[in-house]
């Protein structure tokens, strides 16, 4: 019974956070907006540059671009979660749940959960725009589909950990200032917007081995059939590391704050 009575109060989180969408849909709006500058400035401004040394079919920036431009987005996503649980914090709203006789587990599963719909909508906005300016899969239906899935699944893990930082600096601001403490070098130092062996060789050691590069190689092989080295499945492995060390360690953050 408790563990039934978890996933329903999970539940009745996740539809608590999702229906904040639906009477603000301007939040999902903008979350879209800045992926969306980023993707047509970062085509047209760099590809002219770098699109012939992108190594992709064709030789299109876009095709290259984008793979990066969607693990940004759903980094950018999972700092939501931290900045959310932050917020909720700070009016109390989280106190008021712990009054309740509900599971201690829901309060960020239910973050987590809903912040996951959130990136896949914002994915598929993405991915919509790429169409438009000229993207393609090359790799058929199935792989398309796992590459929606490795990316989202990354971003499920980052809210995790990012759970974790909003639930350790306990205000919605610092939260913000403390992800993007690793989010930019994590992004700009990978290969989401230019081949790594562009970069001097001592930063190719970390780009080539941090988990951004390895869900952007990972998405561009399911996508455009390039060769990775195994990304996909390194990829999911940092997945799997991210949840073994961030989910245990929120839900004690948490349960200690209760």
């Amino acid at each position: 019974m408790s563990l039934r009575w978890g996933i329903i109060d999970t539940w009745t989180i996740t539809k608590r956070n999702l229906n904040r969408y639906i009477r603000l849909p301007r939040l999902l709006v903008f979350s879209s907006i800045q992926p969306i500058m980023f993707l047509v400035l970062f085509n047209f401004v760099f590809g002219g540059a770098i699109g012939g040394a992108t190594g992709v079919p064709g030789g299109k920036y876009i095709d290259f671009l984008l793979p990066g431009i969607l693990a940004q987005t759903i980094m950018f996503g999972g700092v939501q979660t931290g900045i959310g649980l932050a917020e909720d914090m700070g009016k109390g709203i989280v106190d008021r749940f712990r009054s309740l006789p509900m599971s201690r587990l829901a309060v960020i599963a239910g973050r987590t959960a809903s912040d996951a719909v959130r990136n896949l909508s914002v994915v598929a906005i993405m991915l919509t725009v790429g169409a438009l300016l000229g993207f393609r899969f090359h790799n058929g239906l199935l792989d398309a589909i796992g590459m929606i899935a490795l990316v989202v699944s990354f971003g499920y893990a980052l809210s995790w950990a990012f759970a974790y930082v909003g639930m350790s600096v306990g205000d919605a601001e610092t939260a913000q200032l403390a992800s993007f403490f690793f989010i930019f070098p994590l992004v700009f130092a990978s290969a989401a917007f230019v081949p790594v062996q562009t970069m001097p060789s001592w930063l190719q050691v970390f780009a080539r081995n941090q988990p951004v590069t390895q869900v952007v190689n990972g998405a561009r092989q399911l996508a455009l059939g390039v060769p990775s080295g195994g990304a996909p499945w390194k990829s999911l492995l940092w997945t799997v590391i991210l949840l073994a060390i961030f989910v245990p360690l929120s839900i004690r953050k948490y349960k200690k704050m209760a």
